[in-house]
């Protein structure tokens, strides 16, 4: 999706067209969303762009896609270039855990219990 938004609409509210932004975007997302993965992919990552202008167009995270929308909305820009593009994604396993933590040393004893709490001896 590629598409530059108009923020303001003749006889409509800035507060409702700003929503039918937002509601246009999600809708997206949630039909990519429900495609079937390519071969060899766990889930679909989105690349993201936004800005004022396409020009002016910086890469963000989807996550605060929406936070930049609202911003522009309050500084009362009357346009949002939105780009969000799919693409694979393939999780990477994790790498193995060292069981000892650090916080605790092999000396230490095992009831960490504040002395108020600990039974009188």
């Amino acid at each position: 999706m590629r598409k530059i938004f108009p923020l303001t609409q003749e006889g409509r509210h800035r507060d409702r067209v700003l929503e039918a932004v937002k509601h246009e975007i999600r809708k997206y997302l949630k039909r990519e969303r429900r495609r079937e993965l390519p071969e060899g992919a766990d889930y679909l990552d989105f690349d993201c762009r936004f800005g004022a202008t396409k020009e002016a167009a910086e890469v963000v995270h989807l996550s605060t896609l929406m936070g930049h929308l609202d911003t522009v909305a309050r500084e009362g820009g009357a346009q949002a270039y939105v780009e969000i593009l799919a693409k694979p994604g393939v999780r990477r396993p994790r790498a193995e855990v060292d069981r000892h933590h650090p916080a605790q040393s092999s000396d230490a004893p095992d009831d960490t219990a504040p002395d108020a709490e600990r039974p009188a001896a």
